[in-house]
């Protein structure tokens, strides 16, 4: 049964993003975006963890997952170090992620040329 909730709740995130694409016109750089502040905002109500619990990788999957991860190590770093541990929190949170996207990034560029 966790499979079929992760499908679900993954799927709804996505139909979601794909919403904001289709009906709104917006560009895929706004609705990412969207997504991101989306995730944020659920994890400053609590929201966000209880939905991880429940769905697991169909909720840290998607982008949602990146504002969460965002806001939460922005407040347990603030509880710790004060106003500057907002930003440090945020980085330190992310920075694995953010680091493999861009060596990965650059493996892919490295070995594959464009078609355009």
């Amino acid at each position: 049964m966790v499979f079929v909730w992760a499908f679900l709740v993954g799927g709804l995130i996505c139909v979601i993003g794909q919403l904001i694409l289709d009906i709104a016109k917006l560009t895929p750089g706004h609705a990412l975006s969207i997504l991101v502040v989306i995730g944020a905002i659920l994890n400053g109500f609590g929201l966000y963890e209880p939905l991880i619990d429940f769905a697991g990788a169909g909720a840290t999957v998607p982008i949602t997952s990146f504002g969460n991860s965002l806001t939460q190590g922005a407040l347990e770093e603030a509880e710790k170090h004060g106003l500057i541990g907002v930003v440090t929190g945020m980085f330190e949170v992310t920075s694995s992620g953010i680091s493999s996207a861009i060596i990965f990034g650059m493996i892919g560029a490295i070995f594959f040329k464009p078609k355009g």
